[in-house]
């Protein structure tokens, strides 16, 4: 993405990147329960088994009011009546008894609710552990085109509501739908007349959960994403708030955000009223489907001469309510179940992301010089060499000396717009070669195809000789070093930013690269020296302090070739003398490509590109371009930055 279309879209409410409503259909469903029966198989079927014991038991609860009624409640009272002493012996027998069986079901319940919470948080670790691994492989481009706080949203509520469904819902339905199964059983041992009354309910409560929770559900797959585009908007704003305030833009940024937030507003109140509707609905229907399985039973009772017994009745009006109570429950789950599916869906979208291809073979290895020849070794020698096994099995080794060759390079971020055209550079190893030219140009695209951050459309990029298709891309960069305009620190102390270069170097070797850079002495001076924790925006530190650690940091990684992306342009003349110095150190006997909007940085330079428009449309060093009064002749003499 180009510097010009950055800025554009600066400030604007992004609008989710295309984002459509995800089909939400079994192979999602069947993913997910690949990460629970992974690694969790045995404690979920142990989950299964004590929710299964837990709804045996409020069944056998139940069905037991019949017998205790009819059996033994009922006949003591005809004792007690008939003026004799009645015995408790059995009722208390049988009291004693079903205490055991709740006491079952209590440790059932405990246990699955407790087993359910480990696997929940297991699930959503190995889940954020594949999301992050698998981010980590994919390319410049997807974090070019996806707002930083939409993609924050996978980590956060889209892996709550995971947690939600996974350690709530899946074990509540799974409850519920054993429930209806055993209370139907025994609703239908107990009375079939009663049964199709409850049936009758049960298909005006279908009905009401199809109609009201599909609504719900529609709206709440909406809210995932909304809540996805507003992250992606607040973290957009946080970063750019300085920029906001210096161009009075509060208000138009409250504006934008008031329309998101609006969109988020709507989405979360249709699905959460029609959310809260249904429980209210089946609640009701469910009292009335008491009121009338009493009224029924008692004319079955009285009117076809006892068919169904006191007890029984009792029973089965229990029995009704723990049937339409599970059915209620399921119906309550269902837009958890949808939200969670729906924060699924887009993890999933993260995690099928295609990853950054390499078909690279040749790699970087240290070496040695045995006689006339290169050889592999294993110590660190501080020579390095390009190994390149070819297909009849030989391998040879071209000495790394960072000798970069662009031939005739067109290149585009999207097919249809080619922004570079005919692009041809020749670096020679210890040459430096700057870019200098409008905003948009294609300066720092030319830098992205160096490092293949993005692959080129036409042409070929050669490195010591060797087409850097051929070479693995972790091995490329690893013999790249980049300063940036932007400076990326990390919340670390001083010496674990400076370490970030090379993360196998001594405490000497991060010193010394500091003392290169021009940043020991301000280190020094800190409260705890090379000790001090920083965050990760370096805020205690000065935007100059920050550019030094970063060639600092570039420093103890050694590289044979160094990228300057205007390390200079935001920093103060004196400070840009200290930066200067630090790079004139790190640039020394290295191929170094400059992209500067200062002069200062580019008089020097071997070789100066003007590029316009994505060709470039001068070459030579400062003297020559100069004498040849053109682009850079005008911009040289009429005082313009480089912009």
């Amino acid at each position: 993405m180009s510097k010009s279309t950055k800025a554009a879209n600066m400030g604007k409410p992004l609008a989710g990147h295309g984002h459509k409503m995800p089909k939400i259909d079994s192979a999602t469903v069947k993913r997910l329960l690949s990460y629970i029966f992974s690694d969790y198989k045995g404690r979920f079927i142990l989950v299964l088994i004590c929710i299964l014991l837990s709804a045996v038991v409020g069944v056998a609860g139940s069905m037991f009011l019949q017998t205790l009624i009819d059996d033994y409640i009922m006949p003591l009272l005809s004792v007690k009546f008939s003026g004799q002493n009645p015995d408790f012996f059995g009722l208390e027998k049988a009291l004693l008894m079903m205490a055991g069986v709740y006491a079952l079901g209590i440790v059932s319940t405990f246990l699955y609710n407790r087993l359910m919470i480990y696997i929940a948080q297991g699930v959503l670790k190995k889940i954020r552990d594949d999301m992050f691994s698998h981010m980590q492989t994919l390319p410049i481009k997807y974090f070019d085109t996806h707002t930083h706080g939409d993609v924050m949203s996978y980590y956060t509520n889209d892996t709550d509501t995971l947690r939600q469904m996974i350690a709530q819902s899946i074990p509540q339905v799974f409850s519920s739908v054993i429930t209806i199964i055993s209370v139907f059983a025994g609703m239908l041992y107990t009375s079939w007349y009663l049964t199709v009354v409850v049936i009758l309910f049960v298909v005006i409560q279908f009905l009401v959960v199809k109609t009201v929770g599909g609504r719900s559900g529609k709206y709440f797959v909406a809210q995932q994403h909304t809540i996805g585009k507003v992250n992606g908007y607040i973290e957009e704003m946080m970063t750019g708030q300085k920029v906001v305030k210096v161009f009075c833009h509060e208000e138009a940024a409250k504006h934008d955000f008031d329309k998101l937030n609006e969109e988020l507003y709507g989405a979360s109140y249709n699905a959460n009223r029609f959310a809260n509707m249904l429980m209210p609905i089946m609640m009701n229907i469910g009292n009335l489907q008491y009121v009338v399985i009493a009224i029924v039973g008692a004319f079955i009772s009285v009117g076809l001469g006892g068919a169904l017994t006191v007890g029984a009745i009792v029973s089965f009006l229990q029995l009704s309510k723990s049937f339409s109570g599970p059915i209620g429950q399921v119906s309550q789950q269902i837009n958890a179940i949808v939200m969670a599916l729906a924060g699924a869906e887009r993890i999933f979208s993260l995690m099928d992301e295609e990853s950054e291809t390499d078909d690279g073979y040749v790699t970087l290895v240290n070496a040695k010089h045995n006689g006339n020849e290169l050889v592999e070794c294993e110590e660190r020698t501080g020579l390095w060499a390009w190994k390149h096994p070819h297909s009849d099995g030989t391998v040879t080794y071209t000495e790394l000396k960072g000798d970069v060759r662009l031939f005739d390079v067109d290149f585009g971020y999207v097919p249809e717009k080619i922004v570079l055209h005919n692009v041809s550079i020749y670096a020679k190893p210890g040459q430096k070669v700057a870019f200098v030219g409008a905003t948009g140009a294609g300066k720092t695209t030319i830098t992205n195809l160096i490092n293949r951050f993005y692959d080129i459309a036409d042409g070929k990029i050669r490195y010591d000789g060797i087409n850097i298709n051929k070479i693995k891309k972790s091995d490329l960069r690893r013999s790249l070093g980049i300063v940036l305009q932007e400076t990326n620190l990390f919340t670390g102390t001083i010496m674990d930013n400076i370490r970030y270069g090379k993360l196998d170097a001594s405490d000497d070797e991060c010193i010394a690269a500091a003392k290169l850079a021009n940043a020991h002495d301000f280190i020094t001076r800190l409260p705890n020296g090379y000790d001090t924790m920083i965050d990760g925006t370096g805020g205690s530190l000065s935007q100059g302090q920050r550019q030094l650690l970063s060639i600092a940091r570039a420093a103890v990684a050694d590289p044979p070739v160094m990228i300057l992306d205007e390390a200079t342009s935001s920093i103060d003349t004196r400070t840009e003398f200290l930066v200067q110095q630090g790079m004139d150190s790190l640039m020394h006997g290295r191929t170094v490509f400059v992209i500067a909007h200062r002069l200062s940085t580019v008089k020097n330079s071997d070789v100066i590109m003007v590029l316009e428009l994505g060709r470039i449309i001068e070459r030579g060093n400062h003297e020559q371009l100069i004498a040849e009064k053109g682009k850079y002749y005008q911009l040289y003499t009429g005082a313009f930055e480089l912009e």
